[in-house]
C-alpha cells in the first residue's frame, strides 16, 4: 500500500518557523509518510534561534535540529505545486512567526489551500501557521474558515513572549473574525489544543504544545484516506 504523501509548509520570512511545530510533526508523519518540504521563496528557510533555546530540553527537538538540516535548506518552490494537488494526501503549514508575513496575503498559498481543500486533500496548520488559512477562499468566494470552529495562536500567549508588538496584527483576532466567532483555545495557555473539523478535512492547533497532538490526530486522517 502507498504511503500517504504531505506537503509540508515552511515560511521563507526572516521571522522564521518555529522548531517543534515542524520537529514533532515531522517525528509522528515521516515514519509512515513521504514528506515534501516547500517554502514561497524555496532554497533556505530560516529556523527561529529563540525556538531553539527555548526547547533545548526537547530531545528530539534538539536530535531533529542537529541532524536534519536539509529539509529547511533545501526547501522546493511552493509555486511548483500548484496543479499538484492529486499527488499528495495532506497540506501542512508549520508556525512560527514567519507565516505572518508571507503567507497571509500570498496568492500562491491561498490557491494552493483550494487546490488541495477542492481535491478533497487534507488541509492542516499548527501555531502561526493557521494564518495561512486567514484569507484562502473556495471557488464561491466563501473563506474556507467560515463557520469553522478553528484555533491557533491566542493573544494571551502572544502577550505573555511579548512578541505581539513585532506581529502586523493579532492572530487570534483575525481568526475569530475570519470563522464568523468560532475561534477556541485552551482554557489555560499553552495548553495543547487540536480541532479536527466536523464538516471539513481541515485540522489546527493552538500552540507548539499542540503540534505533535495535531500530527497525531492528522496521521489518523491520513491513514483513512489512502
Amino acid at each position: 500500500m502507498s504511503k500517504p504523501s504531505v506537503l509540508v509548509v515552511l515560511s521563507s520570512h526572516s521571522a522564521g518557523w518555529y522548531l517543534p511545530e515542524f520537529a514533532h510533526p515531522y517525528e509522528v508523519l515521516a515514519p509512515e509518510c513521504d514528506l515534501t518540504i516547500a517554502s514561497p521563496k524555496g532554497g533556505a528557510t530560516i529556523l527561529d534561534p529563540v525556538s531553539v533555546q527555548l526547547f533545548k530540553d526537547d530531545a528530539y527537538c534538539m536530535e531533529f535540529a542537529q541532524t536534519k538540516e536539509k529539509l529547511w535548506t533545501e526547501t522546493e518552490n511552493l509555486e511548483s505545486f500548484l496543479g499538484r494537488a492529486k499527488e499528495f494526501t495532506a497540506i501542512l503549514y508549520v508556525g512560527g512567526f514567519g507565516p505572518m508575513f508571507d503567507l497571509v496575503d500570498n496568492p500562491v498559498s491561498t490557491q494552493l489551500i483550494r487546490e488541495f481543500y477542492e481535491a478533497d486533500k487534507i488541509v492542516s496548520a499548527v501555531c502561526h501557521g493557521s494564518a495561512a488559512l486567514l484569507k484562502a477562499t473556495l471557488a464561491d468566494g466563501s473563506l474556507l474558515v467560515a463557520g469553522e470552529k478553528i484555533t491557533g495562536f491566542s493573544n494571551a500567549e502572544e502577550i505573555a513572549v511579548d512578541r505581539q508588538k513585532d506581529m502586523p496584527f493579532h492572530l487570534e483576532t483575525a481568526l475569530d473574525r475570519a470563522s464568523g466567532g468560532n475561534y477556541e483555545k485552551s482554557e489555560a495557555a499553552w495548553a495543547p489544543h487540536v480541532i479536527v473539523s466536523s464538516t471539513k478535512k481541515l485540522l489546527t492547533g493552538q500552540n507548539p504544545g499542540s503540534a505533535q497532538p495535531l500530527a497525531v490526530e492528522l496521521l489518523k486522517k491520513l491513514k483513512a484516506s489512502v
